[in-house]
């Protein structure tokens, strides 16, 4: 039951991986790209990490494994928000497929804080 539960997961966690790596490639923008490889990769790494503490059955294992996917899961999002942030400060271009830009005007040139009001992108309406 043990060989079995650990192969599943390391075959989930691979295959989120391998969908991550095909978001790279595929997607059309730094934005997109971001949002896949992070997503995808997150829960890859959970279920490699599970599948390693389920495999050798140890409390220090299952306490590193936990660990790794506590730090993945808090700094992923964190870090793909900063690198997405910084694209879009620096101008990086959108996807020409892209319906709206929610975020346009609403950031301060100077200091690049974000506006908190959705009036300033609409105009009050």
């Amino acid at each position: 039951m043990k060989e079995a539960l650990t192969v599943v997961l390391l075959m989930v966690g691979s295959v989120f991986a391998l969908i991550a790596a095909i978001g790279v490639v595929k997607m059309p923008d730094v934005y997109m790209r971001m949002q896949s490889a992070t997503k995808a990769t997150t829960l890859g790494i959970g279920c490699v990490m599970l599948a390693t503490a389920v495999h050798f059955q140890d409390t220090a294992v299952w306490t590193r494994a936990l660990l790794v996917v506590l730090f993945i899961f808090m700094t992923s999002p964190v870090g793909a928000h900063m690198l997405s942030r910084a694209a879009y400060l620096t101008k990086v271009p959108l996807w020409q497929g892209t319906i709206l830009d929610e975020l346009e005007g609403r950031y301060d040139t100077e200091d690049h804080e974000l506006d908190a009001s959705p009036e300033s992108n609409t105009g009050g309406a």
